[in-house]
């Protein structure tokens, strides 16, 4: 079940409207309407966490491991690493679609390869020239 399936399931399990989401949570209606369609993902974790104490669930049982992943990338690399990151994790769904690996090797594999992803961003900031890199010194 896709992230925005399950915030809708289970604000429908609590009777509660996306009006009604937005108010608990300090979000607006577009935000909740844009999660519930699988458009957007909350962009940080805080915002999950307001998420999850207004539908009275944890983080684990909202997200699957793919959607952290692009909630991950998001919060570190921007919206660059958040567009990689779905764009990976979609590749990936298309690769076993049809195939026959259990779900326990295809969680293998989607860990080996984020793992492999985290260290390819890691490793391609040594190589970012300084005028880009945030932190960088003004030059004189």
């Amino acid at each position: 079940m896709l992230f925005g399936e399950k915030i809708k399931e289970l604000r429908n399990l609590a009777e509660m409207s996306q009006q009604e989401l937005a108010n608990q949570t300090g979000l607006s209606l577009r935000s909740i309407q844009n999660y519930e369609s699988n458009q957007r993902y909350p962009k940080d974790v805080a915002i999950l966490n307001k998420l999850c104490v207004a539908l009275s669930t944890t983080i684990e049982e909202l997200m699957k491991e793919e959607d952290n992943f692009i909630v991950e990338a998001a919060s570190k690399y921007g919206a660059r690493g958040k567009k990689d990151a779905k764009l990976l994790v979609e590749e990936l769904g298309g690769l076993f679609a049809g195939g026959e690996l259990g779900e326990e090797d295809k969680d293998k594999v989607f860990r080996a390869i984020t793992e492999m992803y985290w260290k390819a961003k890691d490793n391609n900031k040594k190589y970012t020239p300084k005028k880009y890199k945030k932190n960088s010194e003004p030059n004189e």
